[in-house]
């Protein structure tokens, strides 16, 4: 099968979701109000509620939920085949994660910009919510640690996109004055700051940064992780319009540019698909594709984490409630051709299916190591990039998502310890700074706890997809009651909160099995912990629905 026929075929669907069924969702069942005052006006403050362009707002929120996930995800879970690894991206994310991050961005605006942690409080109840908290701290630290060690470990590999993922930095600051202090227009400063960010790229192959193996008798991995929570630290407590959305704006532009060279050399090369489009052949060990395909690939179909950044810092910016569709339905579009890139180029990018199975010998190979060579090896035969300078452009796009989903969980994490502090009555965890400390702190470690080298957040990373996904039952369950409340159609969220909460559960009771048969008891307690919060939330969901369901019938009676 020829890769160019599937990428015009996600494409062309994903276009009619945005263009059809995002404006029923946003018009017949969210009903965006363009006049109603949403919380970047009514508490703008010039650091974390800031009215801002849709553009900007989306390149922030886009990049924010990407990731790493989106590449990783799908390039792990072609090891199915294509054809599954496929339909799930592009239906996934059209009536799945357009639904549910439109949906937080949503919910949030109408609750004063409160996360979708503590909004559960009153929508559901406080046990949903304590539930719902524990889940999110679970899945930001899984985030924050995870993306630091896969940051170090791509500075380790590739010396040669060093320069470019920290020059990016310096970039997004000088694109940040430029735009909130009004030096240029909009368009002058994008164009500006993606020639900045793609000069650095060309220069990081001549320029190469080589982190000792060992420095003071710390490894170069753990530096670099160090370094990278000092940095994220300090982002955190910044303004919003200071560095994380112009760094964030400008990665989203970054990416499109990625991406349109990608697609131009698969369509030029036009490859074949040489993996199988249903792999019978999957190596020894490999878990069942039902239910580990619809966990192993969360961000480009649906994913919890783009429920805390819709409600933790992306509600807070919306500059008016219509943008939600924008922001939050067409970022997830956006994540969704990054997924079906990694697809493409971790199937198509490789001269033989010998070549393919020695890449997908064993369960959980492939990741950013296919996409980085697949998508080189397609770019150099299709435009003639050098092969090197074609690695580290991929490799910078993989670190710098990685690096701006870093920034914002980190932020969020900040949010969740300030919202502990509220909810038990904790000033002194109120203030930014402590917040921040305890953020970093947390993720420090986990990130050290299990060793020296700073990879202890890998430890815990199995179970990253199911409490995620739980966590998108969660934000799609608060969701739901309030569309319940307000007398409108549940359906459209109802249906993916429930396949969502089946697939987690029993995956998490495929991974309990796993766990034991391992002998990994640290694993098996926390997979009981979580599958006991899910089978909370099934009781948690049926009782609110219920009981909000009876309310509204009997205002309705009342009404009559």
């Amino acid at each position: 099968m020829s890769a160019v026929i599937l990428l015009l075929a996600g494409l062309a669907m994903m276009s009619l979701g945005y263009f059809i069924y995002s404006k029923f969702i946003a018009e017949k069942i969210y009903r965006l109000d363009p006049d109603y005052r949403t919380p970047a006006h009514e508490f703008e403050d010039g650091v974390d509620f800031v009215p801002t362009n849709r553009f900007v707002l989306w390149g922030h929120h886009f990049t924010s939920v990407a990731g790493a996930a989106p590449i990783v995800g799908p390039a792990i879970a072609v090891i199915w085949g294509w054809a599954p690894a496929f339909l799930w991206v592009v239906f996934g994310t059209i009536f799945f994660a357009g639904v549910h991050d439109m949906g937080a961005i949503w919910a949030s605006v109408r609750n004063k910009a409160r996360s979708v942690g503590s909004l559960t409080g009153d929508v559901v109840g406080k046990r949903a919510r304590s539930i719902f908290m524990i889940v999110i701290f679970l899945v930001l630290l899984m985030v924050n640690a995870v993306f630091a060690v896969v940051i170090a470990k791509l500075m380790m590999s590739f010396p040669t996109a060093v320069l470019p993922v920290w020059g990016a930095i310096g970039v997004a600051l000088i694109v940040g004055q430029l735009i909130y202090r009004r030096i240029l227009n909009l368009v002058s400063v994008s164009v500006i700051g993606v020639i900045a960010l793609y000069a650095l790229i060309f220069a990081g192959p001549s320029m190469p940064i080589q982190m000792p193996a060992e420095v003071a008798g710390v490894s170069g991995n753990a530096v670099w992780i160090v370094l990278l929570f000092i940095y994220a630290g300090v982002a955190s407590i910044l303004p919003v319009w200071m560095l994380l959305q112009p760094r964030d704006y400008i990665n989203g532009l970054q990416l499109f540019v990625g991406l349109l060279i990608l697609y131009g050399a698969i369509l030029l090369l036009n490859p074949t698909m040489v993996a199988p489009m249903f792999n019978d052949a999957v190596p020894a060990g490999t878990p069942s594709i039902i239910p580990l395909l619809f966990v192993t690939i969360a961000c480009g179909a649906i994913s919890g984490f783009h429920g805390l950044v819709a409600s933790g810092t992306t509600s807070k910016q919306l500059n008016k409630e219509t943008d939600a569709r924008f922001v939050g339905y067409f970022g997830a579009i956006g994540e969704g051709c990054l997924s079906l890139a990694a697809i493409l180029v971790a199937t198509a990018g490789f001269a033989s299916l010998t070549d393919w199975k020695a890449m997908y010998s064993a369960f959980g190979q492939g990741g950013v190591t296919a996409f980085v060579e697949g998508g080189a090896y397609i770019i150099h035969n299709g435009l003639g990039l050098p092969q090197v300078t074609a690695a580290t452009l991929l490799t910078v796009m993989a670190a710098l998502f990685a690096g701006t989903t870093m920034d914002t969980g980190l932020r969020l994490q900040r949010y969740i310890f300030q919202e502990f502090g509220e909810i038990y009555n904790q000033p002194w965890m109120q203030k930014p700074l402590v917040a921040t400390l305890l953020a970093v702190g947390s993720c420090m470690l986990l990130a050290f706890g299990a060793g020296a080298d700073g990879s202890g957040g890998m430890i815990i990373w199995p179970l990253f997809g199911t409490t995620n996904q739980l966590l998108a039952g969660l934000t799609l369950l608060v969701i739901t009651v309030m569309l319940v409340h307000m007398r409108r159609p549940m359906w459209y969220t109802l249906a993916p909160l429930c396949f969502l909460l089946v697939m987690t559960v029993v995956a998490l009771l495929t991974q309990l099995r796993t766990f034991y048969q391992q002998e990994n008891y640290f694993l098996l307690f926390l997979d009981v912990v979580v599958l006991i919060a899910a089978i909370l939330v099934a009781m948690e969901c049926a009782a609110a629905l219920k009981r909000h369901r009876a309310i509204a019938a009997a205002e309705d009676g009342n009404a009559s």
